[in-house]
Parts: C-alpha cells; structure tokens; sequence
C-alpha cells in the first residue's frame, strides 16, 4: 500500500467535517462523537473497508485511549458500518448499551430537548 491514502469525493466520512466534539486525529484516523449514536468513533481516513492490519490496530488504541480519557464507560469497538458502509468507521459502544446519552463523559453531561421534554411530562407545579 503507498503512503497515500484514497479518498472519495462525495463521502461524508471522508470530508471529516467538524460537527461533533472531535477527541483525536492523527494521518492515519480522527476520533469525534458520532452526531447520531452520541459515542466516540473511530474513522479511517483512507476510503474504504479494508484498512490494513497495523492501521486496524492503530484506529482501535486510539479509540480505547479517548473512551479512557474522556469518558467513564467500559466500551466494545462496533465496527457494523450500518450507515455508510463503504467507509471503515467503528463505535466505543457502552457495554451494554447501543447509544451514548446514558454513559458518563462529555456526551451524557448535554440534555437534548426532547429529554428535558421528557423528564416535564407530568410535573405541573
């Protein structure tokens, strides 16, 4: 494999735009929060499902160091590339759990409107 990595025009993951908290990045990956799961994620910044094994093994360290320094939650990597998948990308999933917004670290510190709305329903004071 060269030193180049490939890259698409029209992917998302591949664009890396700063939407979320983002925790790390380096040539080889960025780590941010996915802005739909709410969980540190892992994205390879070559195009493609097959990153070679010392990039594999990069990308999983280096997401195991954000859950450790940024968060309080045992983590699994959940590389099921559900949304986009012709894109390497993985999710520190709680254990446990599937989405972020019930474990501890930056991601549960922010409420959501529709979870204060729900934590309102009934309480008229």
């Amino acid at each position: 494999m060269s030193d180049e990595l490939t890259r698409a025009d029209n992917c998302d993951l591949c664009e890396a735009a700063r939407i979320t908290e983002w925790f790390h990045e380096d040539d080889i990956c960025w780590v941010a929060e996915c802005e739909i799961c709410a969980v540190p994620m892992v994205v390879w910044r070559g195009h493609g499902v097959d990153p070679p094994p010392d990039h594999l093994a990069h990308m999983h360290d280096r997401l195991a160091w954000v859950v450790s320094e940024h968060f309080e939650f045992q983590h699994y990597v959940d590389d099921n590339m559900r949304n986009i998948p012709d894109h390497y990308h993985a999710h520190a999933r709680p254990h446990g759990g599937f989405f972020g917004r019930n474990c501890s670290g930056p991601v549960a510190e922010r409420s959501t409107t529709w979870e204060n709305a729900a934590r309102n329903v009934g309480n008229s004071d």
